[in-house]
């Protein structure tokens, strides 16, 4: 068989993610510190669990509506009405999807032709990129800057707008940087899109991890934004459920009944088991939400004051779990860095580069890991700075 001439070009020229690679060296090391899964270090509460396996116990194995069970889109729209007061039709507006990603998959599939351009901040979650050409559409990348606390400004949008762009990501809280948005911020770009007929897909799956005394806000709640934005929202990081794969769309009900029909074909629905848990999470889990985020808050200051203690600039990182230090100083490229790093100090961190080309020069780090961790992390991080 001539598999060059059998599989896709635009599968073949996808690259692999950049961040597995040095989990793959990883795995065969003993006395490892990984700060480099974006992954809470906690297990899934143990209420939500207990509900997953009540569900098993009751039988609760078959498929449920394509959307979702009523019940945990009834929650959804609560919780996204209580902690950020947006405000969306459970039965019309409502999408539970197998994680954020197909979220984001879906929305980018159901609004774009072949052709049509994708604006993508960077850096940025590697998915953007890849899904946006498996859908035929260009992706247009902004660098984002350290010195604008790597937000995307109004300036940068406009300049990156043309007669074929159909849609903006915007990844905030973000991964790698810890970047987020403020009001204000968001007004600018939602007056650069007025009148126009782009829309907003906003992952907002870190929206429960900011940090300084701030409060996520979402550019649906912007005057005009909501017609036009499509929310991803999910369970992953806030209630620490990666592996239940649970994630969902809010949006105008025209797009969530497009995004519906592709995800009857190519998913069917969601994982029942993983819908009942999502109920409990959304029902009693803020308790959990807060707890995990003071953790992580102690943490955050922890490791933002080592990096900059040991002479590596580091920006404020204000959400999510990452802290992005700049290595320029080095010399060292952002992946020779990392994998020195990870062969000379057994410490695992992510090259910047993997997250586009304007990460080079940093490394994300992940603090959702132990204080113990952290602070051994830091040691050792001091020591291979030594050796150069």
């Amino acid at each position: 068989m001539n598999y060059d001439n059998i599989i896709s070009r635009v599968a073949r020229d996808i690259p692999p993610s950049g961040i597995r690679k040095f989990f793959d060296i990883l795995s065969d090391m003993d006395d490892a510190i990984s700060l480099g899964v974006g992954e809470p270090d906690y297990q899934t509460p143990w209420h939500i669990r207990e509900t997953g396996i009540w569900s098993l116990t009751k039988g609760f194995t078959k498929y449920t509506s394509n959307s979702g069970l009523m019940e945990l889109r009834r929650e959804i729209c609560r919780y996204q009405r209580r902690r950020f007061g947006l405000d969306y039709d459970w039965e019309h507006e409502t999408l539970v999807t197998v994680g954020g990603s197909e979220a984001i998959d879906l929305t980018i599939r159901t609004l774009c032709n072949p052709g049509d351009e994708v604006i993508i901040h960077e850096p940025s979650f590697v998915c953007y990129k890849p899904i946006a050409q498996l859908a035929g559409a260009v992706p247009v990348v902004i660098d984002t800057k350290a010195e604008n606390n790597f937000r995307i400004t109004a300036d940068e949008l406009r300049a990156a707008i043309t007669p074929r762009t159909k849609l903006l990501v915007l990844s905030y809280p973000n991964n790698p940087t810890g970047a987020i948005m403020e009001r204000a911020d968001l007004e600018a770009l939602a007056e650069v899109l007025r009148g126009t007929d782009i829309c907003v897909v906003s992952d907002e799956i870190y929206a429960e991890l900011t940090y300084n005394g701030k409060t996520h806000v979402s550019i649906a709640s912007v005057d005009g934004m909501r017609e036009r934005t499509v929310v991803v929202g999910g369970f992953s990081k806030a209630y620490s459920m990666t592996g239940w794969r649970m994630g969902y769309a809010l949006a105008p009900a025209e797009i969530i009944s497009q995004m519906t029909k592709i995800h009857q074909y190519a998913i069917m629905c969601a994982p029942t088991t993983s819908q009942y848990a999502g109920i409990e999470a959304l029902r009693e889990g803020d308790i959990d939400i807060e707890r995990m985020r003071d953790d992580y808050e102690g943490r955050r200051r922890v490791i933002i004051s080592g990096f900059r203690e040991l002479g590596l600039e580091c920006f404020e990182a204000e959400g999510a779990f990452y802290c992005f230090p700049c290595i320029k100083s080095t010399g060292l490229s952002s992946e020779e860095f990392a994998e020195r790093l990870l062969l000379s100090e057994k410490v695992a961190a992510v090259p910047g580069g993997a997250f586009g080309k304007s990460g080079e020069g940093f490394l994300r780090c992940c603090y959702a890991a132990s204080m113990q961790d952290i602070e051994e992390a830091l040691e050792r991080i001091g020591r291979f700075l030594k050796t150069l």
